[in-house]
Parts: structure tokens; sequence; C-alpha cells
């Protein structure tokens, strides 16, 4: 029981060191992030096109 009280204190305690990031670098981050999955969905999924349409040509 004891360690995991210093655990928890430990946690806390290294958690107030933690430099958490303001609300415009948030957005910005976000915004970075969906725009960056959003691209990668399309781009992936144009690739699956052009592959399958490449298969079914050669198995015509």
């Amino acid at each position: 029981m004891q360690s995991a009280v210093k655990y928890f204190r430990e946690v806390g305690r290294e958690l107030r060191k933690v430099s958490w990031p303001r609300k415009k670098e948030l957005t910005n981050y976000t915004l970075t992030v969906l725009v960056t999955v959003v691209f990668f969905a399309i781009f992936f999924a144009v690739v699956d096109l052009g592959f399958s349409e490449l298969i079914r040509l050669i198995l015509e």
C-alpha cells in the first residue's frame, strides 16, 4: 500500500512539470493531424481504386 501511495505522489509531481500546449498550439496540432489523416485516407483510397482496376483489367 505504501508503494502505491508513493507511486501516485511521484506521478503527480511529474505531471506538474509537464509543459501543456496552449489553446492555439493545440488547435494547430489538431488541424494538422486531421488534414494529414484526410489526405492519406484520400490518397490510399485512390491507390486502392487504381490497383483494383489494374487487377480487374489483368483478370479479364
